[in-house]
Order: structure tokens, then C-alpha cells, then sequence
């Protein structure tokens, strides 16, 4: 479990992070399709920091709190 300033830290890194790959190679993660987020939770997030990302991103989707990275990347 991360405590608040890794959370933070982790937060700001995937405002500021584009997909490396695929068909949304170069798209910040936070605006990839919620359908495309959605296909990589059922087919399960791959391992490592991007794995970590995309699902943090899921949830962040399924809970309309996008607009929290967007204002970490209007403020970086």
C-alpha cells in the first residue's frame, strides 16, 4: 500500500503519462477510451507500472474522477 506522498507521486506520473503501445500509443492515459480500459480489466492489466496505471485509471473512470488528473496535468 502506498502511503499518501507515493499515492501523490504516483497520481502526478500518470497525469503526465502516455500509452507506450497499442492502438492509443501516445494518448495520456487518463483519456483513453473508457471501452479500451474496460477490455484490458476484463482481460486482466498487464504487469508493472502500466498495469498499475491502466487500472488505476479504471477506476478512476468508473468513478468520474477523471477531472482529478486533469487538474494535476493543468497544474504541472
Amino acid at each position: 500500500m502506498l502511503n499518501q506522498d507515493q499515492s501523490k507521486q504516483f497520481l502526478v506520473k500518470l497525469a503526465n503519462t502516455m500509452m507506450p503501445y497499442g492502438k492509443y500509443k501516445g494518448r495520456y492515459m487518463i483519456d483513453l477510451p473508457e471501452h479500451y480500459v474496460v477490455w484490458y480489466r476484463n482481460k486482466g492489466f498487464p504487469k508493472g507500472q502500466i498495469g498499475d496505471m491502466l487500472a488505476t485509471v479504471y477506476e478512476l473512470k468508473v468513478n468520474g474522477l477523471e477531472e482529478l488528473v486533469r487538474t494535476i496535468q493543468r497544474a504541472t
